[in-house]
C-alpha cells in the first residue's frame, strides 16, 4: 500500500463506505422482497438485472463525459451522492414498485461514478502497478461489502432491529463515503487533457484497439456465468438458514474477495493475468456446483467461499486489463463500454436465472451457470497467446 499514491487509498475508502452501506441493504433485500412484500424469485431476478444493467449502461455515458471534458471527480461525486440520497427510500418503501425505483436509482448512481472512478485510478498509477492498484481498491470495496452484512447481523441479533430500520442505518456510511470523496480525494491532471475533445463515434471505438475488444468478450462470458449474489441469499434461505445468519452469506463472500483481490493484483503484475483469470473461472464452476447440489449450511458456505475466490481472481484483474488495453485519453470511455457490454449480460443472465429458478428450481440455475463458466474456461484455455493484454 505504501508504494501506491494516497489518492488510490482514498478512493478505496470511498468505495469501502459506500459498499458497506449498499450491502447492509443488499444482504436483506431479497428476503424483504420475498418474505415481507410477497415477491417471487423471478421478480428478485428482474429487479437485480434491471438495477445492475442500469449501472453498467450509465457507465458508458459517464466514462465518455469524463474523457470529453477532462474531469472525472465531479461525475464521481454526482454518482456517489445519488447513491447516498436513495438509501432512505429503501427504509420507507412499502411496495415492490418503490424497491424497484430505489434499486434502479441507486444503481444508476453506481453507474455514473464507476467509470470515472476506475479511470481516475489509472490516471494515478503507472501501467506496471495497475494490478496492485485495482486489487487494493477491490479489496477495500469488498471489505466494506464484508462489514455491511456484519453490521446488519449485529443490529438484528443484538438489538432486534427490523429490516427497514437496518436500511435506515445504512444511510450513515453512505454519507461518510461522499464526504471522503469531496474533501479528501484530489483529482490528478488527466493525461491528454489538452487534446481535442473526445467524440463518441466509430473512430473512437476503433481507437480502443483489438486487445480491448477481446477483454470485452471475456468480461461478457464471465458475467453471463456469474449472476447476482441475491440468488446466493435465496439459496441459503432455501436450505434453512435463519434471518440472523442470512447476512453471513455476503460476509463470507466478501471476506474471501477482500483477502484475495489485492495479493492477486500484485501477483498479476509479476506473472501475468491470464492464468489467474482461468483459475477464477475454475473456482466459479466449483462454486456453482456446490451451491446447486450441496445440502445444508456447510455446503452453502463452502460454495459461497468459492464464489468469493472467483471474485478475488477476476474483478480487479478485469479492471486492470481494461485500463491497460485502452489509450490514456479514452480510459473513461473504455470503462463505460466495458460496463455497457457486461450490463447487458447482467440483465440477460439475472432475468434468465430468475425465470429458470421459478420454473425448474435452484439446482438447474446453478447447473446452467456452471456450464457457461465451463465453456468460457475451455475457450480461454484454447486461445493462443497472441494478444498480450489478455494473455499477460
Amino acid at each position: 500500500m505504501k508504494n501506491l499514491p494516497a489518492g488510490v487509498v482514498a478512493l478505496g475508502l470511498v468505495s469501502l463506505f459506500m459498499d458497506m452501506s449498499s450491502e447492509m441493504i443488499h444482504a436483506l433485500l431479497p428476503l424483504y422482497l420475498t418474505g415481507t412484500l410477497g415477491a417471487s424469485a423471478l421478480v428478485v431476478g428482474l429487479i437485480e438485472g434491471i438495477g445492475q444493467a442500469t449501472a453498467q449502461i450509465a457507465k458508458l455515458f459517464s466514462g465518455y463525459l469524463s474523457d470529453r471534458f477532462g474531469r472525472r471527480k465531479p461525475l464521481a461525486v454526482l454518482g456517489y451522492g445519488l447513491g447516498a440520497v436513495t438509501k432512505p427510500i429503501f427504509a420507507l418503501a412499502g411496495s415492490v414498485g418503490w424497491i424497484l425505483a430505489a434499486r434502479t436509482a441507486d444503481r444508476f448512481g453506481k453507474g455514473i461514478r464507476g467509470a470515472p472512478r476506475d479511470a481516475m485510478v489509472a490516471d494515478m498509477v503507472p501501467k506496471a502497478a495497475l494490478g496492485a492498484a485495482y486489487g487494493l481498491r477491490q479489496s477495500m470495496d469488498s471489505f466494506g461489502a464484508f462489514a455491511g452484512p456484519l453490521i446488519a447481523m449485529a443490529l438484528i441479533g443484538m438489538w432486534s432491529v427490523s429490516i427497514p430500520m437496518v436500511f435506515a442505518v445504512a444511510v450513515i456510511p453512505a454519507v461518510i463515503s461522499v464526504a471522503v470523496l469531496v474533501f479528501v480525494v484530489r483529482e490528478p491532471v488527466q493525461v491528454g487533457s489538452g487534446a481535442p475533445l473526445v467524440k463518441m463515434d466509430f473512430a473512437a471505438m476503433a481507437g480502443l484497439g483489438r486487445g480491448f475488444w477481446r477483454v470485452i468478450w471475456l468480461g461478457i462470458a464471465i458475467t453471463l456465468a456469474r449472476f447476482s449474489d441475491a440468488f446466493l441469499v435465496l439459496r441459503a434461505a432455501e436450505v434453512g438458514l435463519s434471518l440472523f445468519w442470512i447476512p453471513m452469506v455476503l460476509v463470507v463472500l466478501n471476506l474471501v474477495d477482500t483477502a484475495m483481490s489485492w495479493p492477486v493484483g500484485v501477483l498479476a503484475d509479476r506473472i501475468g493475468k491470464r492464468g489467474l483469470l482461468l483459475a477464477g473461472l475454475a473456482a466459479l464452476i466449483a462454486a456453482q456446483l456446490v451451491m446447486g447440489f450441496g445440502h445444508g449450511p456447510a455446503a452453502i458456505f463452502c460454495g459461497v467461499a468459492l464464489w468469493g475466490a472467483h471474485m478475488g481472481l477476476s474483478q480487479g484483474l478485469l479492471s486492470a486489463m481494461v485500463a491497460e488495453a485502452a489509450p490514456a485519453s479514452l480510459r473513461g470511455t473504455a470503462f463505460g463500454v466495458f460496463g455497457l457490454a457486461t450490463g447487458v449480460a447482467v440483465l440477460a443472465g439475472n432475468a434468465a436465472a430468475g425465470a429458470v429458478w421459478v420454473s425448474f428450481g435452484s439446482a438447474t440455475v446453478f447447473g446452467i451457470g456452471a456450464s457457461i463458466a465451463g465453456l468460457a474456461l475451455v475457450l480461454g484455455m484454447m486461445r493462443s497467446c497472441q494478444d498480450t493484454v489478455v494473455c499477460r
